[in-house]
């Protein structure tokens, strides 16, 4: 694997997950569970995922 491809494999796992977390929350919330530490958990790991997609979005590598 060749460092583009692994970076396209990296940015497309992150999105991936992103995605996955947010679905999570909001069944958790909908739930009514936004104080347990699963929903505190994901939502310091999206706080992590946000902030490296908008570093990538600054260095122009994704729209």
């Amino acid at each position: 694997m060749d460092r583009l491809e692994a970076f396209e494999t990296m940015l497309a796992d992150l999105q991936r997950q992103d995605r996955q977390e947010k679905q999570e929350m909001e069944r958790l919330k909908a739930a009514g569970r936004e104080k347990s530490a699963t929903y505190r958990q994901y939502f310091a790991n999206r706080m992590i995922c946000s902030q490296m997609l908008a570093l990538y979005r600054k260095y122009g590598l994704l729209d």
